[in-house]
């Protein structure tokens, strides 16, 4: 009798602590997986905001179940640290621009070469292509998986000298560029003076007559108050250089594969979103510098420009030719 009662609380015991474990389980597995974004703009740059949309869609389609949070302002690191830690999993998404990605996946050097596009409806045509997919995919062996593209406009040049309205109006002024092989040679092409330096140091350069400008987006040279010292805006729209949301790949492969193509849809559906808020911005950008006074001078033909840059497409490897020429066939 004694026994039989042991041998009862035993199971009763047993049968508590399984039902103990499993609600355990349940609680365990209820929990949001969540993941973390890294952006080094603000949180009002219409990147962040596709960051934003991308993050709201995918906690939307998961019921809850995944939670992207979005970091903005480099809180996580700058851009290159970033990249490290998104290609072994310590964060699971970034945005970025394609230039750091050439390290890890050579073509990407193409997307970036000198009046490559016809127009930025051309380099829709070819990052929304199989050619866009290509390169989102090159990047896997890499440890990344790439998702969409995002919009970063067009660079053209400013300076505080004189309108730019020939190849031979850039002749001996000093621009400053990004400390890039590629940006050094291009201004170089033109007969200015290429002039590596920090972003940040811009604005007090041209002030100073350390530099004479520099060249970027709307939005740039409108955030920066460039457009206070550097009064004349020529509109050559050089490089169109998109920017890519890429994850981790040791973050996706941990997630199911209706997860991953969640995720992956997501990040495309992002993109109609963010490419009106940067052309939202780039207007209110356009608005106020012309308000300013400013001298806004638009290319009516760049045929010249181009035509300097033969060289470096001539100092292209015969690999990155074929990309280059598979790009410019898109809608011809």
């Amino acid at each position: 009798m004694k026994r039989g009662i042991v041998v009862l609380l035993l199971v009763l015991l047993t049968a508590g602590f399984s039902f103990a474990a499993g609600n355990a389980e349940k609680e365990v597995s209820s929990e949001p997986i969540v993941l973390r974004l890294a952006e080094t703009h603000g949180a009002d740059y219409p990147t962040t905001q596709g960051d934003y949309e991308f993050a709201r869609l995918v906690e939307e389609r998961t019921n809850g179940r995944i939670k992207i949070e979005v970091y903005p302002g480099s809180q996580l690191g700058e851009e290159r640290a970033v990249i490290e830690q998104v290609q072994f999993g310590a964060i699971d998404f970034t945005r970025v621009s394609i230039s750091p990605l050439a390290a890890f996946a050579p073509d990407f050097n193409a997307l970036q070469m000198p009046y490559l596009y016809r127009s930025p409806e051309h380099m829709w045509e070819v990052l929304n292509s199989p050619i866009g997919d290509e390169f989102l995919n090159s990047l896997e062996p890499s440890g990344f998986v790439g998702l969409s593209w995002f919009d970063s406009g067009a660079r053209s040049f400013y300076n505080s000298v004189r309108p730019i309205k020939t190849v031979a109006d850039l002749a001996g002024l000093k621009i400053r560029v990004q400390e890039s092989a590629l940006m050094v040679g291009l201004v170089e092409a033109l007969g200015a003076v290429a002039t590596p330096m920090p972003f940040g140091e811009v604005y007090s350069a041209i002030q100073t007559g350390v530099i004479d400008g520099a060249e970027n987006n709307w939005p740039s040279y409108y955030s920066t108050s460039h457009y206070e010292v550097a009064g004349f805006y020529t509109l050559d729209e050089h490089t169109r250089v998109p920017e890519i949301t890429i994850a981790s790949k040791m973050s996706m492969d941990k997630l199911s594969s209706e997860d991953q193509k969640i995720i992956k849809q997501a990040a495309k559906d992002s993109m109609a979103f963010q490419i009106k808020a940067w052309a939202d911005y780039e207007k209110v950008a356009e608005d106020a510098v012309i308000a300013n006074g400013n001298e806004i001078y638009r290319l009516p033909d760049n045929s010249e420009f181009q035509a300097a840059m033969q060289p470096l497409y001539d100092a292209l490897s015969p690999d990155l030719q074929k990309v280059v020429a598979k790009v410019r066939a898109v809608g011809k």
